[in-house]
């Protein structure tokens, strides 16, 4: 007995446009569009931020052993 129903949505809208009036809804949907757009776009640059400072370290740790000097008679193998 939820929203399934269309005559449930149907009258949650008429709600909804007697609360918030006809010229307040495209303001209202633009803002709650804008902001999930935000939302998920925060979410990407997230993960894609995680990846980046995953790849980091190993990058710094190879470039950190690369610099290190080595002694007479020892030599640097690639791994």
């Amino acid at each position: 007995m939820g929203l399934e129903n269309p005559l449930h949505i149907l009258l949650l809208l008429v709600v909804v446009l007697l609360v918030f009036g006809a010229r307040r809804l495209p303001e209202i949907g633009h803002s709650l569009g804008s902001g999930l757009r935000g939302f998920k776009d925060s979410l990407a640059g997230h993960e894609a931020q995680a990846s980046l400072t995953a790849a980091q370290p190993q990058e710094t740790h190879l470039a950190s052993a690369a610099a290190v000097p080595q002694g007479p008679g020892e030599t640097h193998r690639a791994a």
